[in-house]
């Protein structure tokens, strides 16, 4: 079983290599169903950013990940935070919320805009993320708006979701 405490997990920037202990914690962690999210369509269309997407590993493997990708909201260059995935075994050790810090503080080092993001306000709001300036953003699909999250946007959001 892949347990381990949260000193034994090492965060690191995603490599090509990576690819199908990705893919196996994904379908892990969320199943089939994550084919069909209004997420999925965004990374159908949106630009990696391998440079900003981290996984987390112990001497078991890979254990959780996070990915960063370049769109457009309206006339605003954002990025797009999902998935984060963390293997059920490592839920309670607080890696999920490390993966999405590094991924934002490697954007801000970087100078990059918002980040827009699907997910459980309660849990992203730890990290600064809020609906406050996402009622204008206009997904490629049906999405709860109270779900629609961006941290670092110096305004309104306003737009569809572009590449």
């Amino acid at each position: 079983m892949l347990q381990a405490a949260p000193s034994e997990v090492t965060l690191r920037p995603e490599t090509p290599g990576d690819a199908a202990a990705i893919e196996a914690l994904l379908n892990h962690a969320f199943g089939p169903g994550r084919f069909v999210k209004v997420s999925e369509r965004v990374r159908e269309f949106a630009r990696f950013r391998p440079d900003l997407s981290f996984c987390a590993e112990t001497a078991d493997g890979m254990v959780g990940v996070v990915r960063l990708w370049d769109i457009r909201i309206g006339p605003t260059p954002a990025l797009f935070l999902g998935p984060l995935a963390v293997h059920s075994a490592s839920r309670l050790d607080g890696l999920g919320g490390r993966l999405v810090e590094r991924a934002g503080a490697s954007a801000d080092a970087l100078g990059e805009g918002p980040i827009l993001l699907v997910g459980d306000p309660p849990y992203f709001a730890r990290f600064g993320y809020s609906a406050e300036a996402t009622s204008g953003v206009r997904l490629p699909g049906p999405v709860d708006p109270r779900r629609v999250l961006a941290r670092g946007a110096k305004g309104p959001l306003t737009g569809p979701v572009r590449a």
